[in-house]
């Protein structure tokens, strides 16, 4: 059977550090192009779930363990990479520690929302809309077909 071309699956995670007031989130700045920054994440390797995937990606750019605390939703726009048609799954996910930036993070910083930056990589100023959403109402993402 032939296999089927498809999209590559990503896993991002949206990290708030419990042990700090307000439940501030953790950014990358990426090493790589895109640049920009953005919320830890990267491809599902063969074999492993994507959960699994959040929560590696978590350890290895941010050095931080997650427990992950629901899907907030699946982003799909053909457009949202730049560098070709993926799809990720996000998750909101919660730490408690010290972040340091990793593999491809070139820097790691603590935000609250109120202080986004505006030079987000991928899709990611719609998702952390999405997660501000989530966040005030508990409303994951809306399906947008």
């Amino acid at each position: 059977m032939v296999r089927p071309v498809t999209p590559p699956v990503a896993a991002d995670a949206i990290i708030e550090l419990i042990d700090q007031p307000g439940r501030p989130i953790v950014l990358i700045e990426r090493k790589n192009p895109p640049f920009g920054w953005a919320i830890p994440g990267g491809f599902v390797d063969v074999g492993e779930t994507v959960e699994a995937a959040a929560i590696r990606e978590a350890r290895e750019e941010v050095s931080l363990d997650v427990e992950l605390v629901v899907l907030l939703g699946i982003y799909s726009h053909p457009q949202r990479d730049p560098r070709g048609h993926t799809i990720t799954a996000v998750y909101v996910a919660r730490a408690y520690g010290t972040p340091r930036a990793a593999d491809d993070a070139k820097h790691v910083e603590i935000f609250t929302l109120d202080a986004i930056p505006a030079d987000l990589a991928f899709d990611h100023a719609q998702v952390l809309r999405d997660y501000r959403k989530w966040r005030e109402f508990a409303e994951v993402a809306p399906l947008r077909i």
